[in-house]
């Protein structure tokens, strides 16, 4: 196995991948955190587990690979984005070491948030996946995941042009939509959701399941305050980025 990235400073073959499907080709960027209460496990886990991913970036910047580009990893696990629900065959697979909400979620250093810029930029560029297509975890499977969480800074990462970002509309007084509520008003706000990609059902309700795509919204584009209400600040920071997405 050679690295695909120059940045790539150690191999560690992970024992599960397989064959992307259909000829599908990578063309999104997904990030996580590990979620583990050491670098050492998590590695351990990706590499001898039945997880997988194709890079792993530490907390000081080192850069591990562990399955080829061109193959499957098994890191997305069940999720979807725009219609499409085979994410792994689809995707990029990137952890970045952090404890995560269970552990001891804490700051990502900036050696590390350097290393996932010039990571992401080496990858979208030589893939040519577009802003809009390098997502979190709990992107794709807003009811199973929280990763990399509202700790994560996108905005940085957005400064180096790597994925797809507007300033957050601050947090003040407004129009809400909360869980519970029903109606039209909930209806269209689901449409804007699964406009920008989220597996959403737009049914008018607003469930526990809007409530978590709502939260997984909040935790990437405003992350001030994490609380899956949709209040005047989610919906027109959304309503914003969907204005500036190329691909809506």
């Amino acid at each position: 196995m050679r690295p695909d990235s120059a940045l790539v400073s150690k191999i560690i073959p992970a024992a599960n991948h397989d064959e992307r499907r259909d000829g599908r080709e990578a063309d999104i960027l997904l990030l996580h955190y590990t979620g583990m209460t050491s670098a050492e496990a998590a590695v351990e886990q990706l590499t001898e587990g039945e997880v997988s991913c194709h890079y792993v970036v530490l907390e000081d910047g080192e850069i591990l690979q562990l399955v080829p580009e061109e193959r499957r990893a098994w890191h997305a696990g069940l999720s979807s984005w725009d219609g499409e629900t085979d994410v792994n065959s689809g995707s990029i697979g990137v952890e970045i070491v952090n404890p995560g909400h269970e552990h001891g979620y804490r700051d990502f250093p900036d050696a590390q948030v350097a290393a996932v810029i010039a990571l992401s930029r080496d990858i979208c560029a030589r893939r040519g996946i577009q802003p809009q297509r390098v997502l979190a975890h709990s992107d794709v499977a807003p009811r199973r995941k929280q990763d990399p969480g509202e700790k994560f800074p996108w905005y940085r990462l957005a400064a180096e042009n790597v994925g797809h970002w507007v300033a957050p509309t601050p947090i003040g007084e407004g129009a809400r939509l909360a869980p519970g509520e029903e109606g039209e008003p909930v209806e269209h706000l689901q449409t804007l959701l699964s406009l920008y990609g989220y597996g959403i059902e737009i049914d008018g309700r607003y469930s526990a399941a809007t409530e978590d795509v709502v939260r997984a919204f909040q935790r990437h584009f405003r992350q001030e305050l994490v609380d899956g209400v949709a209040d005047f600040s989610t919906v027109d920071t959304l309503r914003n980025l969907l204005a500036a997405s190329p691909s809506v």
